[in-house]
């Protein structure tokens, strides 16, 4: 996007199936300054990149007005769903009233005749028609305006072509009518309709719990005065007092206080994380145990929890490529459709031998217009899109796009950093070996005393490895750069320094030399060691059939014996970043399709040039920007994860494709009466309708399937 793009989020009104999402679609393409539009069906939301200097959002909703739809007030998706199942419900409820005793007279089968039967048929049915059927209706009619058919066209013609040869039925004194077919045929599709929409809004449930987490008030500390204030007034720099039980409201650094945050609902961790001074907060997260004074970093739009809940909107709202061959089926489908159903109409009216032509023709033309409706093709893709991503998002797993789900789909590679991805990225002490004549222990308390005052890495492992052991003060601590540390402990002179002649040491350690007045005391061997989940994701990936890959900076003989430790075959250790994004590239020419998986800031060209680059993280904004997956906390085993997700969602996508074009390649002749003659099948135009509708509920609860996903 260039910097002179704008992106609005527009939620649109009126769309009953996918041709509408494409109507709509095209009408915003045509408006002028808008670079890029797209309509997801599913989440009812409408994409469009533009230059706000030639448009706005009043010029984009007055395109969606004039292609016969609207944009909602509220921006609330969940809203807008929760009104239309509202108005749906109650056409169905008046659809059912008015046409049970339609059906009922209908099917007596002359039980239940009586004088003026048929006219009685005739008033019940008219409001179901006009009135429950009027979305349909007008729908139709703003096609036909715009020179095109959608779905609606279809549900029309079929409902009214049953409804007005009845009419002309009655005023003719013919016995047979077809009112109960017109009436049982908008009361299914509506109720499929109003079943889709019930099942759709458990499609964006889990961003919305996501979104539904911050609390909506924030407590203020001004003047030594606590103020419980709204979050959209909380400033950065503002103080908030977190108590036990309590969510955090907004991003913040600590300034006071430990606790322990539950950060499960935002990153997927499941273990409380440590906070005391100086430590990161996040919005929507629970303060376990003691309570916080927080300074307020981020406002309510730029948080993390914010930051998250966009990109999971924006994946589900784009486009994946394997929709495209939805998209441009569901074009010429439905024109299709209609000559296929004239053919239908002539073909039982002038050739077939019938013993009324004109029953028989319309009663096929009608079935074959209900059951082609695409309901469940435009569904098909989306709503697994939008389950999948979110259901990911619980789990700590950002999906940037459809696409980046599609790609990790087709996988078969993964290539793996070591340092912070495979291992913890921060050295451990793994051995201690003192002299003949000391011990471990004043080995690690002499080490521990001087490297107290050293910021290394090397020196915290140390004192990290030294607690509950005798603490001693140091004095005249000195760094040298390069050589170690020294320092004056019990009066006697300490030095720390690097020993590469060390032997018998593990091949990844890095050993120290520990010297009292330069006498040798002992000697730390420090590691940065596998993670404790590192070998079972090793072999998770294999077992999904996967190539898994070491590419490193670290030497080679550190990096061969993690390699070793966790199972990794392929190794390519002392890499420069341009090193790694060249093997990365010969990979691709070999035909592999490349998961690159780093910490999001050295490896982001790797990243950018892998299929799909996967940054570790632990929630920040650097690793969700790096790569199409962020991973929300530093956990290798959310790889697998993420690449199981997306195998299981297009998988679901392409079960769901299936179905809806197996469906309509075999309802159509099978409506058109294609096996009448030979094979005695045959399909009604209320069976037709009553199949449409359970088709679209398929795709919908199948793709819900993936909303169980571990």
């Amino acid at each position: 996007m260039s910097t002179s793009a704008a992106r609005i989020d527009l939620p649109i009104k009126g769309m009953t199936c996918a041709g509408c999402a494409n109507t709509v679609a095209e009408a915003l393409r045509h408006e002028g300054g808008v670079k890029q539009a797209t309509v997801n069906f599913a989440t009812r939301r409408a994409t469009v990149i533009f230059e706000p200097d030639v448009t706005g959002k009043e010029a984009l909703a007055a395109a969606v007005s004039r292609a016969g739809y609207g944009v909602a007030e509220s921006q609330n998706t969940a809203e807008v769903e929760a009104q239309e199942f509202s108005e749906m419900r109650q056409r169905f409820i008046v659809a059912v009233a008015l046409t049970a005793p339609v059906f009922v007279i209908a099917m007596g089968h002359g039980v239940f005749d009586f004088p003026g039967s048929l006219w009685v048929q005739l008033v019940l049915t008219t409001p179901v028609v006009f009135y429950c059927g009027w979305p349909f209706l007008s729908g139709a009619a703003k096609a036909l305006r715009r020179g095109a058919s959608d779905m609606n066209t279809l549900i029309s013609l079929g409902s009214l072509s049953a409804y007005l040869y009845s009419c002309w039925a009655v005023v003719t004194h013919r016995h047979m009518v077809y009112f109960e077919s017109a009436a049982v045929i908008v009361t299914l599709i509506i109720l499929g309709r109003m079943l889709e929409a019930r099942a759709r809004a458990h499609t964006g449930d889990a961003i919305r719990q996501l979104a539904a987490l911050a609390p909506l008030t924030a407590r203020v500390i001004k003047r030594r005065v606590e103020i419980d204030v709204p979050i959209e007034d909380v400033r950065p720099g503002d103080v908030l007092l977190i108590k036990p039980g309590e969510r955090v409201p907004l991003d913040g650094v600590v300034t006071e206080g430990n606790s322990n945050i539950d950060e499960s609902m935002l990153t997927g961790e499941s273990m409380p994380v440590e906070k005391a001074q100086g430590a990161a907060v996040f919005a929507g997260t629970v303060n376990s145990s003691g309570s916080l004074r927080v300074s307020v970093t981020k406002s309510v739009e730029q948080s993390m929890l914010a930051r998250i809940v966009e990109l999971v909107e924006q994946a589900q709202g784009q486009t994946a490529p394997v929709q495209r061959l939805a998209d441009r089926v569901s074009a010429w489908f439905v024109p299709a459709c209609l000559t296929i159903a004239i053919a239908t109409f002539l073909y039982w009216y002038f050739i077939a031998s019938a013993v009324d032509p004109l029953e028989t023709a319309l009663l096929r033309f009608v079935s074959v217009l209900i059951i082609a409706c695409p309901c469940a093709l435009g569904l098909a893709t989306p709503t697994a899109v939008l389950v999948a991503t979110g259901r990911a998002a619980r789990l700590g797993i950002l999906f940037k796009s459809g696409e980046a789900l599609e790609s990790a789909a087709e996988i078969d590679t993964v290539v793996l950093d070591k340092t912070g991805t495979v291992t913890e990225g921060k050295p451990r002490v793994t051995t201690v070996r003192p002299e003949a004549g000391s011990s471990e222990e004043q080995l690690l308390e002499m080490a521990a005393a001087v490297e107290r005052n050293s910021e290394h890495p090397y020196g915290k492992a140390i004192v990290t490895r030294a607690e509950g052991l005798r603490r001693i003060e140091v004095s005249e601590f000195e760094s040298q750069p390069g050589r170690g540390v020294t320092g004056l402990v019990e009066g006697k002179r300490v030095a720390i320094s690097a020993d590469p002649t060390a032997i018998d040491f593990p091949a990844e350690a890095t050993v120290l030399r520990v010297t009292v007045d330069g006498a040798l005391l002992g000697r730390i061997g420090l590691a940065d060691v596998p993670r404790v989940e590192s070998s079972k994701v090793i072999a998770s990936l294999k077992d999904m059939g996967l190539s898994v890959l070491m590419l490193t900076g670290d030497r080679t003989s550190a990096a061969q014996a993690i390699a070793n430790q966790l199972g990794i075959d392929s190794v390519l250790a002392e890499q420069l970043p341009g090193q790694k994004l060249e093997k990365i590239g010969s990979l691709q020419k070999e035909g592999k399709k490349v998961a690159m998986v780093g910490d999001g800031i050295n490896d982001s060209p790797s990243l950018v040039k892998a299929n799909v680059g996967i940054a570790m993280g632990s929630g920040t904004d650097i690793a969700i920007a790096s790569a199409d997956i962020a991973l929300l906390r530093p956990d290798v085993s959310l790889v697998p994860k993420s690449i199981g997700i997306a195998k299981a969602a297009m998988r679901i996508i392409r079960q769901n494709l299936f179905w809806a074009f197996v469906f309509n390649l075999l309802a159509i002749p099978l409506a058109a009466g294609a096996f009448k003659q030979w094979l005695g099948w045959d399909l009604s135009p209320m069976i037709a309708a009553g199949a449409m509708a359970a088709s679209s509920v398929l795709v919908v609860t199948n793709s819900l399937r993936l909303a169980r996903l571990d």
